[in-house]
């Protein structure tokens, strides 16, 4: 890699604990090479499950105090990554984690789901005219899985790139973070014969609620050497990931690749010199000069967000 000390990436995600199962591995791998790694989450996750017995009663329906508990679980879920820079959109507390799709909670005055798009968008921009990120990484449309709060920040995300473009500093680079058809294959074949198949009763990759064909991914980011510093991450998440998770068990199969390799599909900007039969980037950066600052004018192609953007 390239030096990636001018470098600034944003990462936008919903609750905490998604920015290290999904993007912990290229967080560790940019902050350690030095580039500004900032990321903002958009609720305390406060209505998560939880999966320590003995903070049952900080839950939701319970003391309501789930949210205090993770934004500590966040603050060194970062300090194992080595990132420095987190933020909650509009400060911690703003916005509530809606709760899977379809539930009561989805309907809560201060929920996420809820948000004017507007208003969260520009709490996102004062933070773009901060940091001016060269690259931006969020969800796609459907938020990788269908959470309403993935899909919003997706939303929220896209529409600040929008705004920050037309006043100057919009990202060169958007991303969407993704998971290639053939990786979940493999890692259904692999489990087919365990008692402990997190794929169970699935018989093709299509039925999952994600997964992108091979030939849409853009990059693949290979931080196998900051796989521990993933791990150490998700451990810290302890109330949402517990020490059996499915997510260990692949781990357990797949070893340092599963921890330490992420994927992403380009939203925006132009696309960067690659490898392999797809031509899929090593780099988030790939293409961008070291240090350039971000270029004038939208990050969107044309100027306008996607459609679901305008919606909700």
């Amino acid at each position: 890699m390239t030096n990636v000390a001018d470098r600034r990436l944003l990462l936008v995600h919903a609750h905490p604990d998604d920015e290290t199962v999904g993007t912990g591995a290229t967080m560790a791998l940019y902050a350690a090479a030095g580039a500004r790694v900032t990321l903002v989450t958009c609720t305390l996750g406060e209505e998560g499950e939880i999966h320590l017995p003995e903070l049952a009663r900080l839950a939701a329906t319970e003391a309501d105090q789930l949210g205090g508990y993770r934004l500590t679980e966040l603050r060194a879920a970062c300090a194992a990554m080595g990132v420095t820079d987190h933020r909650f959109l509009g400060g911690a507390g703003r916005y509530r984690d809606s709760g899977m799709m379809g539930l009561p909670t989805n309907a809560h005055p201060r929920a996420f789901w809820q948000a004017d798009l507007d208003e969260a968008a520009g709490h996102l921009v004062e933070i773009m005219r901060e940091v001016r990120p060269q690259v931006l990484v969020t969800y796609d449309p459907n938020g990788f899985y269908g959470h309403p709060d993935h899909i919003q920040a997706h939303r929220v995300a896209m529409r600040a790139a929008e705004l920050a473009g037309a006043e100057g500093f919009g990202p060169d680079k958007i991303y969407w973070t993704a998971m290639p058809r053939s990786v979940l294959e493999a890692g259904m074949a692999a489990f087919r014969e365990s008692a402990d198949n997190p794929f169970a009763g699935l018989d093709q990759a299509e039925e999952l609620p994600f997964g992108t064909p091979d030939e849409q991914i853009a990059a693949r980011i290979d931080g196998t050497d900051h796989h521990a510093a993933k791990e150490a991450a998700m451990r810290a998440h302890a109330s949402q990931i517990p020490d059996n998770s499915w997510l260990y068990s692949i781990a357990g199969n797949f070893g340092n690749e599963f921890m330490g390799v992420e994927y992403y599909t380009l939203a925006a900007g132009e696309k960067g010199p690659g490898s392999g039969p797809y031509g899929w980037e090593d780099d988030l950066f790939a293409g961008l000069a070291a240090g350039t600052a971000a270029v004038p004018g939208p990050a969107v192609p044309g100027g306008t967000a996607p459609a679901e953007a305008g919606s909700r």
